[in-house]
């Protein structure tokens, strides 16, 4: 039987789980790392010491857990079973309680309405179908919700974005990952009200929060 996609995606993932935090060591020691801690600080700015739901889809090995805020009800998802044993790691180590779950965002085991706040760190560049997966979120996050995401995608500046256009099988392979993805067209197809739009590398990595509200 052919393997679908998201199958193809997740093994791909699984296989790398044990040294992806090794592999992208280095991008976290330079900007990666300081993009995460404002994005969370962000989260812990809305949140308080209020008692809200908040979501981590595509949590991967962990590595947000730390930052999670204490005192909400942190619930964390991932589809690649490894990914996620490296995510109970660190969850072990965190003073918030987190629920972490095997699940695909591209169909997610949650009411209708449910979170307060959702994150997304490079993630959507690993989605089969970005806009399932988009369509899902804006289904469980709260009319009056946020969701917050560190995400990188294709550049709308030429040759770069044919540049990434050419060697994204590259990636894909490898990774699992796709670099050239047109997320910003793709949250707009949804519906999402786009809050904040903000460049942090070029127009390729963003700091972006959506409402459901449009």
């Amino acid at each position: 039987m052919k393997k679908t996609e998201t199958e193809k995606i997740k093994n791909r993932y699984n296989r790398i789980a044990s040294i992806y935090d090794s592999c992208e060591a280095l991008m976290e020691e330079r900007k990666m790392g300081d993009w995460r801690q404002n994005l969370w600080q962000q989260v812990a700015d809305r949140t308080g010491d209020k008692k809200v739901n908040l979501l981590e889809a595509g949590v991967g090995t962990g590595k947000n857990i730390p930052y999670y805020p204490e005192g909400t009800k942190a619930y964390a998802i991932d589809f690649s079973k490894q990914m996620l044993a490296e995510a109970r790691k660190k969850a072990k180590q965190s003073a918030t309680e987190v629920k972490l779950f095997e699940m695909d965002i591209q169909n997610l085991d949650f009411e209708d309405n449910f979170f307060d706040v959702i994150i997304t760190t490079c993630v959507f560049c690993s989605v089969p179908d970005p806009i399932k997966g988009l369509k899902e979120l804006k289904r469980v996050c709260k009319p009056n919700g946020e969701i917050l995401m560190l995400e990188h995608m294709r550049s709308n500046k030429e040759p770069i974005g044919y540049l990434m256009d050419s060697i994204n099988w590259i990636s894909l392979l490898m990774w699992g990952a796709n670099i050239n993805r047109k997320t910003m067209k793709n949250i707009k197809e949804v519906g999402f009200k786009v809050v904040k739009e903000e460049d942090l590398w070029f127009d390729i990595v963003k700091e972006l929060i959506l409402t459901p509200k449009n």
